[in-house]
Order: structure tokens, then sequence, then C-alpha cells
């Protein structure tokens, strides 16, 4: 009985050793994959806060828990299960199915674009809803849909940093990745859109350098706010465009994937220091130009025209 006692303690460490490896081997895949993602994940942040604009303070918190429930389900119930069952069944489908995911965030970008040019801002848009579930339902809606397509970027990123694991690891290291990034990117905007709030709060202060910086910090969030919406638009431009350059290139249809690549590389080339940053900036404004053709398109197809056809 003390034998067998003793045979099942080895047995039970051994299990732990092999445990306590894999989770590191999923750690370490899942750190790797979501470094590869990081650029996604930036502009993630960037489109977010938009979506808190015309809303009362009071509501900003638990629109961004809704969102970042949304994301969650987005990442783990959706993306997570469908990416690796194509990975394992149809592995051709994933490209086609960014490259429509691209095209969307292509699209919607450039449709903010022509309602900006055209007078019909977001803001206007808002203050026609005069019920605030309703408000606050299409606010949600709107940033879990857009987030549905970026987070299928993101999750395709890692996934291709994930060859060789079992399928189960590599579901592990999804997950963690789907987690991690999701509480970082709305960490980080619900830190951005209640940053007024925070300065208020050391406005109140006795200390003048605290009072100044609570000062400083109300002043500018509302510039910072209406950058970011800009910067956000911009993104999903950039990331759409990069998500179609990256198909094309897969379907052997590399001219243009090929003429960024070298126009960036031939930048980077040219200054005498930040090739790097050269090379990225000139990479994404090629992205961002098939962004805007491929959008453009889109949206004179789906508006434009019928607009025509009933004048």
């Amino acid at each position: 009985m003390p034998g067998g006692l003793v045979a099942l303690l080895d047995d039970v460490a051994v299990l732990a050793k092999l445990a306590a490896a894999s989770i590191d081997d999923v750690s370490a895949a899942a750190g790797r994959a979501g470094v590869k993602a990081a650029g996604v994940v930036i502009d993630d942040t960037a489109v977010t806060p938009r979506y808190v604009v015309g809303l009362t303070p009071d509501r900003e918190l638990p629109i961004i828990w809704k969102i970042t429930l949304g994301s969650l389900r987005n990442k783990l119930f959706f993306i997570l299960p469908a990416a690796l069952a194509l990975s394992a069944f149809a592995p051709w489908a994933l490209t086609p199915l960014l490259m429509i995911g691209g095209s969307y965030l292509c699209f919607e970008a450039v449709e903010k674009i022509v309602e900006a040019l055209l007078g019909h801002h977001h803001e206007e848009e808002v203050a026609d809803i005069h019920d605030a579930v309703s408000l606050e339902k299409r606010q949600v809606a709107g940033a879990v849909r857009t987030d549905f397509i970026l987070s299928a970027e993101i999750m395709a990123i890692a996934l291709a940093e994930l060859p060789g694991l079992s399928l189960a690891m590599r579901a592990a290291a999804l997950a963690l990745v789907a987690v991690a990034i999701t509480v970082g990117v709305y960490g980080v905007v619900a830190l951005i859109v209640k940053m007024d709030d925070i300065g208020l709060h050391l406005a109140r202060r006795p200390s003048a350098a605290a009072r100044r910086l609570g000062m400083g910090l109300v002043h500018a969030m509302p510039v910072l706010l209406q950058a970011l919406s800009h910067i956000g638009v911009a993104a999903m431009v950039w990331v759409g465009g990069g998500i179609l350059l990256h198909g094309l290139e897969a379907f052997g249809l590399g001219a243009v994937p090929h003429a960024v690549h070298h126009a960036a590389e031939a930048a980077g080339h040219a200054v005498p220091v930040g090739q790097g940053l050269v090379e990225w900036l000139v990479g994404a404004l090629g992205a961002g130009v098939l962004g805007l053709i491929v959008g453009g398109a889109i949206v004179g197809v789906l508006h434009l025209i019928p607009r025509k056809k009933a004048h």
C-alpha cells in the first residue's frame, strides 16, 4: 500500500511537470502570437473610443464593458472555433474570408469619410437618437461589429504563429491571446475616455501642480478624442488595405503587393536615419491607398448608384 501511494505520488509529480511545461509552451506561443498582432491591436484601440462620443459620462464605462464582453464573445465563441476548424479542414478559406472582412473595414472607413465631406457627421447621427437605450444599443452593435473584423485579423495572425502545436495547445494559446488583448485594449480605451474625469478630480486637489495637470487633461481630452476618431478611421483603411494586400499575394496576384513592398524598401534606403520607420510608413500608405480604392468602389456601388437612380 505505501509503495502504491509512492508510485501514485510519482505519477502525479510527472503529470504536474508535464502540465507546467505545457503551460510554459502555451504562454510562450501566446506571447509570440500577441507580438505579431500588435499592429492590429493598436488600430483596435484607436477605433473604439469614437463609439462613446455623444454618451453621458456615467454610461461610458458600462458601454465599454458591454463592448468588451462582445469582443470576448467574438473571439472565444465564434472566431476561435471557426479559425481552428478552418485551419484543420479548409485552410484555403481563411484568406478569402479575411479579405471579405478587410473589404468591409475599407467600406466602413470610406463611408465615414464621405459622410464627413458631405456634412453628415456621426455626432449629428447620434444626436438624432433621443432614446438612451436605443443609442447605447446602436453604439455597442457598431463597435462589436467593427471589433469582429479586427479580432478576426488578430486571431488569424496569432494562429499563423502557432505551427506544429497540437489542436488543444493552439486553442489554449489563442484563448490566452484573445483574453489578454481584449483586456489590454479595452482597459486602455476605458482609461482614455475617463481621462477628463481624472483631470477634474486632479483640478480639485489643493496642489497647484495637480490643478494645472488636471485642467490640462480636461482641455486636452476633447482634442485627443477627436484625433483618435480620425486615427481610427485611418486605421480601418490601413488594416483593411493590408489584409487585401496579403490576400492578393497569397492568391498569386503579387503585382500590387510587390509594388508597395518595393516602394517601401526604396523609401527606407533613401533616408540616412529611421529607415525602418520610413519603410513602415510607406507600406502603410500603400495599404491605405488600396483600402481607399476598394472602399470607394464598394461605397459607390452600394450608395452612389442607387441615389443616382432615385434622382
